[in-house]
């Protein structure tokens, strides 16, 4: 079984995500906003995909909070989860938001929030854990 962390700070977002990916996807999934747990299962190479949210207000490192863009790069510079697809989750949906974000968080797609169409959100991750596997 595929096991996709979802790093959410919102509580509506994160109980949307997690009904999708494991009703409609048959995943097991994790929600997470600890910093530790979220680098340690990656490093360890415990998840397949990672669906991080771009605005995180409650994730934290060695006292400091993290963005989302921030804690992916921390996963993407780690040969240990350099592998791992993250696809990076956001409401910040204007023109060009799309190629900044992933330029500057090494992550391997984006999705705009909030996520509208359910079936075309579970190909996009079905097809990143293809691409990965």
């Amino acid at each position: 079984m595929k096991h996709v962390l979802v790093v959410e700070d919102d509580p509506q977002n994160a109980m949307l995500f997690r009904k999708l990916l494991e009703r409609r996807g048959g995943f097991k999934v994790t929600v997470s906003e600890s910093a530790e747990e979220i680098l340690r299962l990656t490093g360890e190479r415990d998840v397949d995909l990672v669906l991080m949210d771009v605005s995180l207000s409650n994730t934290r490192q060695a006292g400091q909070i993290l963005s989302g863009v921030e804690l992916c790069r921390l996963i993407k510079d780690r040969p240990s989860s350099a592998g791992i697809p993250v696809l990076l989750a956001t409401a910040h949906a204007m023109r060009g938001d799309a190629e900044t974000l992933l330029g500057e968080s090494g992550a391997d797609d984006y999705v705009a929030k909030p996520i509208l169409d359910h079936e075309a959100f579970m190909r996009r991750v079905n097809s990143m854990l293809q691409e990965a596997a």
